[in-house]
């Protein structure tokens, strides 16, 4: 299985799989003499890891990082810091149920990739997924967590913006509210109401989908590269190759198309410290370049194809069946999806980062 790796000059592979011993990651391309601590990786996992909360999955994962590699006492103070060496990562899978799937082993789950694995590899990993399990996300978190400590001065924020039809209302958006409800929401409003609505679909046993936006201050102009380079381009590949994400959009995105050309210019003013844009619907990126302003990017996840309602589907070997799939699954895996998507802005962002500096020197 090839294309396990993300990025030119921070590039990120990820190896394990949902049932196996352990899941991690390599990271090279990190700069040396960058302090770096597991604590400090450990604080962006535990807003990912599975059993926070009555809306994700119960299984009871730790999430307790270690750092293998990579890392070295700085010889002037003594902090831990990096040493230009790949940076090995590795989690302990401790509370896997293989058996939650032994009903299923044969069988295809709508909506997951359970038949196309099988048909391009001859065999899948039945037990919760393998390799296109959400669980592999858990290493691009602590991926990212490295990646944002190599980006100066950028801040990266992500938040639920809509759980099925139900979206925020943006007049309330309060960016410390992501930190006191279960959902990272922005709205305590649309926070309050989502409980009630997630609550009935978990006891129905079924899911919901959900759109998610991640936003970066603090980006300076110039990062990014025309034509096949542009930031655009790989921050949308990214936030697509999150599990289960359907869509992207940057800045405007869909709603862009709806615009006239007045409406959808960001029009430009000379102010104290430079030019000052007065909308954003670009998104921050301009011709694949950022701009200056905040970048944002939403996408969408579906429902969790893990669902209880029996569905009508078919076995590897052509027969006509039905499945319901038990176990511990996420009733909206858009919640988690959060520190994802904050995670692959981070590694992004890091990789145009390196990409700019070796190109200008600035």
């Amino acid at each position: 299985m090839s294309h396990n790796t993300l990025g030119h000059l921070f590039r990120v592979t990820t190896w394990g799989e949902s049932h196996g011993p352990a899941i991690g990651c390599v990271v090279d391309g990190c700069p040396p003499r960058i302090p770096l601590a597991e604590a400090e990786i450990q604080s962006f996992l535990d807003k990912r890891r599975p059993g926070t909360s009555r809306f994700t999955t119960q299984r009871q994962e730790p999430d307790a990082v270690r750092i293998l590699s990579g890392v070295f006492p700085d010889p002037d103070s003594g902090e831990q810091v990096t040493t230009g060496a790949p940076i090995s990562l590795v989690i302990d899978n401790l509370d896997q149920r293989s058996k939650d799937y032994s009903d299923i082993k044969d069988k295809f789950r709508p909506g997951h990739a359970d038949i196309t694995y099988d048909a391009k590899y001859g065999l899948r990993d039945y037990r919760g997924g393998g390799r296109s399990s959400a669980r592999e996300t858990a290493m691009r978190v602590a991926a990212g967590a490295i990646a944002r400590k190599i980006i100066p001065g950028v801040t990266i924020r992500g938040a639920l913006v809509q759980i099925g039809a139900r979206a925020i209302e943006r007049a309330n958006w309060d960016w410390a509210e992501t930190a006191r409800n279960p959902f990272f929401c922005p709205d305590p409003r649309a926070a309050a109401d989502w409980e009630d609505y997630l609550d009935e679909i978990r006891r129905a046993g079924s899911s919901i989908g959900a759109v998610v936006e991640v936003t970066a201050s603090g980006v300076p102009a110039g990062w990014g590269a025309p034509v096949y380079g542009k930031l655009d381009q790989d921050l949308a590949g990214a936030m697509m190759g999150i599990n289960a994400a359907k869509g992207v959009e940057i800045g405007a995105g869909f709603a862009a198309a709806a615009l006239s050309g007045e409406e959808n210019a960001d029009e430009i003013r000379m102010g104290p410290e430079g030019p000052v844009f007065l909308s954003n619907n670009a998104g921050g990126i301009l011709g694949g370049i950022s701009s200056g302003q905040d970048i944002v990017v939403r996408f969408a996840v579906k429902p969790t194809s893990s669902i209880l309602s029996p569905r009508r589907t078919i076995d590897r070997h052509g027969k006509e069946t039905e499945i319901s799939t038990r176990g511990r699954h996420d009733p909206c895996v858009g919640i988690r999806a959060v520190p994802v998507g904050e995670a692959m802005m981070a590694i992004v962002l890091a990789d145009h980062y390196l990409r700019h500096r070796a190109q200008t020197g600035a």
